[in-house]
């Protein structure tokens, strides 16, 4: 809305305020799968204090003379796998569940989507719902489990932009919904229905999570324990119905030489197949849209590590996405973190 108090000048800049905006926010992506793209990209993500908790003075000449003169190369293969005309999947998934979100909650509230890393970038959005009027905003990081490292590190950033704004708006964030039912209950839904088209039973559902420093566990980082617990909650939700099949966790992405978060995804799929374990289901329930971690290191990388250790099928299934039992989640949770103010 407008809004023009009567004792102001005529010439007054209009004062543009009252509307409840949503900003929902995910990991980030290159904008391009090219080797100069995602070392820009990189830079950004591996130079945040909470994703590499090293001292600048030891990790920068690391990064800027080691890591960003070799991992761009290798890593824009692997984009350039899961790229599609539209371009980044993870950049077209947020963005659906964004418009699908403003359907849903109708005209009475302004949706918007980011990235933490790379573009649309947090404080251009804030900014844009700002001047379309929100003075109340839901800050919705699609994180389920919290981490320092993924949540925290938008809380930051959005907080960056509000100390460089003159009126900021009012900020309310999404809490992690790692045990929420509702996520549980979609979950379930959506991994069952993935399975039952599958052409083969698979006798184990790997639930694979992204990986931490097994140091931000010791270090009070409750981001472990969050997955452990969506693990537990999934499989008593699915497991009456699912006989015989059999649930395990485990934490894909080890990067560097220090100790991760066990067990590994890849070396479970290897495990598996030497146990004489043939198929297996791999899901990523801490994945609110497939990316590259999803769609190249489990779908392409995880396929070929337990096919050459001996297993026969693999399928990896689709993160909650714009499924209905995905965007029914999100509509729930949001408008449970609206309340009051729409």
């Amino acid at each position: 809305m407008t809004w023009q108090p009567q004792h102001l000048p005529a010439d007054h800049p209009a004062v543009h305020s009252g509307n409840v905006g949503v900003l929902v926010v995910n990991l980030g992506t290159p904008e391009a799968p090219t080797p100069k793209a995602v070392k820009k990209y990189l830079a950004e993500f591996l130079s945040d204090r909470r994703v590499v908790e090293i001292p600048p003075i030891a990790w920068q000449p690391i990064l800027r003379g080691i890591i960003l003169n070799t991992r761009p190369k290798k890593s824009a293969h692997a984009y350039s796998q899961v790229w599609t005309e539209d371009g980044s999947p993870l950049a077209n998934i947020t963005k659906a569940q964004a418009e699908g979100l403003q359907l849903r909650l109708g005209s009475g509230v302004k949706v918007a989507w980011a990235m933490r890393y790379g573009k649309p970038t947090i404080a251009d959005q804030l900014q844009h719902l700002m001047d379309a009027g929100c003075d109340r905003i839901l800050l919705a990081p699609l994180y389920p489990q919290y981490s320092g490292a993924t949540t925290a590190t938008v809380v930051d950033k959005a907080a960056d932009k509000l100390k460089a704004m003159r009126w900021q708006t009012s900020l309310r964030t999404l809490p992690p919904y790692h045990d929420d039912p509702a996520y549980i209950t979609a979950l379930a839904s959506d991994i069952g229905r993935q399975i039952d088209t599958l052409d083969f039973d698979p006798e184990v559902l790997l639930l694979s999570f992204h990986g931490m420093p097994q140091r931000t566990l010791e270090l009070g980082d409750p981001y472990h324990c969050h997955c452990r617990k969506t693990a537990r909650l999934l499989e008593e939700a699915m497991g009456p119905q699912r006989q015989g099949l059999r649930f395990e966790t485990s934490f894909q992405s080890r990067f560097g030489p220090a100790k991760w978060l066990e067990p590994a995804t890849d070396d479970t799929l290897e495990r598996l197949a030497g146990e004489g374990v043939k198929r297996v289901a791999i899901a990523a329930p801490g994945f609110s849209a497939d990316c590259l971690e999803t769609l190249e290191e489990l779908a392409i990388q995880g396929k070929e590590q337990f096919e050459e250790a001996g297993g026969e099928h693999l399928a990896a299934l689709a993160c909650l996405n714009t499924s209905d039992a995905g965007m029914d989640m999100l509509e729930h949770i949001i408008r449970r973190e609206l309340s009051g103010w729409t």
